[in-house]
């Protein structure tokens, strides 16, 4: 059982946190909110958004942020593979590269966390002014140094979910994936950029969610 002093301390600990947040959460004081409080917002807004892309087909079920073949609204892939689309087997391409996204997304944190920490948050007007703006910020800001570092979990997940492997089997014969971006590489890349581009789109949201509750931020810690 808890003592009265350690019931205090975490109380003050409590109200002194959600004064500084309450401070973050006011227009007015956005413009002068300390390094360590964007980046407190930012953070939890990566956190939730990586948390909630990471859950098993959530990049699939969303259409917002649907991972597809590269140029691929469907067409494309229908006249390179011919009968793919009938047999199923660009459908099941499609889900894998989710899957892939997903597991991505599930990894990524200590790589957003870094690109967070590693940037100088200044006062910029969309800070104070844009409900995502931090996120914006964010990806503006550090967007190819995150394509670095998520490319190679992307690339390690399409491996881990058997999407190469699915791909090379497409592909046989067929001279017109490459130009199309539908090399490896090329499906490593797209995969990267439309992964990310769904993290920043759920951040957003999570960065407006944070704003109008800020006390969210402080679910978990006691």
């Amino acid at each position: 059982m808890k003592s009265d002093d350690d019931m205090m301390a975490r109380r003050m600990l409590l109200a002194g946190v959600a004064g500084m947040l309450a401070l973050a959460h006011a227009p007015w004081a956005m413009a002068k909110l300390p390094k360590s409080g964007v980046k407190g917002l930012i953070a939890g807004a990566s956190d939730g958004a990586l948390d909630k892309l990471a859950e098993p087909g959530a990049f699939y079920r969303d259409t917002a942020v649907r991972i597809l073949l590269p140029g691929a609204g469907g067409k494309l892939a229908s006249k390179l593979f011919g009968m793919g689309d009938k047999l199923g087997l660009t459908t099941n391409l499609t889900k894998s590269l989710n899957d892939a996204g997903g597991k991505a997304a599930g990894e990524a944190k200590p790589v957003f966390r870094a690109a967070i920490d590693n940037l100088r948050w200044t006062d910029a007007p969309g800070l104070v002014s844009k409900n995502d703006g931090a996120t914006r910020y964010l990806e503006r800001s550090a967007g190819d140094v995150l394509f670095g570092k998520v490319s190679p979990l992307v690339g390690s997940a399409l491996e881990s979910v058997g999407a190469y492997r699915q791909l090379d089997q497409l592909s046989q014969g067929n001279q017109l994936m490459v130009s199309a971006g539908l090399s490896r590489d090329g499906l490593t890349r797209s995969v990267t950029q439309q992964a990310l581009k769904g993290i920043f789109h759920y951040m957003a949201s999570e960065e407006a969610t944070l704003r109008r509750n800020p006390a969210a931020l402080l679910k978990g810690v006691f």
